[in-house]
């Protein structure tokens, strides 16, 4: 099928924004990107800045139902957490299938065309697997799909309850564990064999953390990704009692941990990545690793600022994601990047507006294994999202990128094609009639269930 999209002004990478800009695709991938043309009468207009798709590296769908309920008191990560447990206590996959079927649609209104599921919540109430293993990553597999994202779902691997090797307790936190790294592998190549047939599904693998995957099952998870050829992601250094927890466990930071696995690479992805040492630093470097910072969420629950601008300067991609969904807006967790640095280092214009913007495009898809996609370009994706740039948000700022990641936010997303199809239209999803109905829906079900 061919598709013509005429876009008032398109970012083409760097600094470049681009005036009367045509894309043209056949079958979902573009084929032509001309500039400074007029619009043919058959392509459809997009106003505003146009961006390729915004690729959300870091999700767990079922946090969404925590959004402004965990705001009142103090407390940590750790009391926050507490809360996480007994909403992870409360679904399965019908319920688990209506919320991250809203989360997704929410996320396809804010520019998102593709998403990182780092999915941990495998088993049934009691921790037994469903009839099918698999049951609760197949829901958010018919998530993505009605919500018009590509998903890659992170299968986690978590078998402890900390870095001592405690095992998982009774409750919520049975029902993330399959024993051991071979069982979790086993119920992995089950998963990638069930969404072969899944367009726009791609199977990848996760360790939990150094908290969850004793050093002995790392390598099962490692070997696992290396014969898929798939991403593997890990939370790392999140806070400061992991780091800590983990010298007085293993005499070493979770990042020389996971190079001692083995664990670290190219493919690899290392979420947070916020206390790190200066030779983490180092290895991540060496090692090409990439790297993910979700600001809104590391925030929200106070872990802290992590040092973007020397990981920036590394071999490894710097992506970003939402994580907890404190709040689902790529731009603001690009532009959170560059003001937490000025608010730590007391300077500012440390990153360049571009390279935030490539954060959440570029970076984002290739840490989700899709080298395909994250630019508007001959032979990637045929990803669209238009951004408004005469809201009360935007007017005045102009056609620049510094307006798209400083000034813009999810709201003034009007328009996204995923593939070459039309998911979002005039800031309204166009299957899925109702998203914040649903979301409210489900939500309260899973809050009172």
């Amino acid at each position: 099928m061919t598709a013509q999209w005429w876009c008032e002004h398109a970012w083409l990478g760097g600094d470049t924004v681009a005036d009367g800009v045509l894309v043209s695709a056949e079958d979902g991938l573009i084929t032509s990107v001309r500039t400074g043309v007029a619009r043919p009468p058959s392509a459809l207009r997009l106003n505003g800045v146009v961006l390729p798709g915004l690729a959300n590296t870091h999700s767990h769908a079922f946090h969404r139902a925590l959004r402004s309920h965990t705001q009142r008191g103090r407390g940590s990560f750790w009391t926050w957490r507490e809360l996480m447990y007994a909403v992870a206590g409360r679904l399965d996959p019908g319920s688990y299938l209506r919320l991250a079927r809203a989360v997704y649609a929410e996320m396809a209104m804010a520019g998102v065309t593709v998403v990182g599921e780092f999915h941990y919540l495998h088993h049934d109430h009691d921790g037994r697997p469903y009839a099918d293993p698999n049951a609760m990553g197949l829901a958010l597999v018919e998530a993505a799909a009605d919500a018009g994202v590509r998903l890659t779902l992170l299968d986690t691997c978590y078998l402890t309850a900390g870095v001592d090797g405690a095992p998982l307790a009774d409750g919520p936190q049975r029902r993330f564990g399959d024993g051991d790294g071979a069982r979790w592998a086993e119920r992995a190549e089950a998963l990638a064999r069930q969404v072969k047939e899944h367009p726009g599904v791609l199977v990848g693998a996760a360790a939990h953390s150094v908290r969850a995957v004793p050093p002995e099952h790392l390598g099962d998870v490692v070997e696992w990704a290396e014969r898929h050829h798939a991403p593997l992601h890990v939370h790392s250094s999140e806070q400061t009692a992991e780091v800590e927890q983990c010298r007085a466990v293993h005499g070493r930071t979770p990042t020389a941990l996971l190079r001692d696995a083995g664990a670290l690479g190219p493919r690899t992805t290392a979420v947070h990545a916020t206390h790190l040492t200066a030779e983490d630093v180092r290895e991540l470097d060496r090692s090409a690793t990439g790297v993910c910072f979700c600001p809104t969420t590391e925030r929200d629950l106070g872990d802290g600022i992590g040092p973007a601008a020397e990981l920036l300067a590394g071999r490894g991609g710097f992506s970003l994601g939402s994580d907890s969904h404190a709040v689902i807006d790529l731009l603001e967790e690009a532009r959170a990047v560059e003001l937490d640095e000025r608010l730590a280092r007391r300077e500012r214009g440390v990153i360049p507006a571009a390279r935030l913007l490539r954060s959440a495009t570029v970076d984002g898809h290739r840490a989700l294994g899709r080298p395909d996609g994250g630019e508007l370009a001959p032979g990637m994706r045929a990803d669209l999202v238009a951004v408004d740039r005469a809201s009360v948000r935007t007017a005045g700022g102009g056609a620049t990128v510094e307006n798209v990641v400083f000034a813009a936010s999810a709201a003034d997303v009007t328009d996204v094609v995923v593939g070459g199809r039309t998911v979002v239209a005039d800031r309204r999803h166009v299957t899925i009639e109702d998203p914040a109905g649903e979301l409210a829906s489900a939500i309260r079900e899973v809050l009172e269930a």
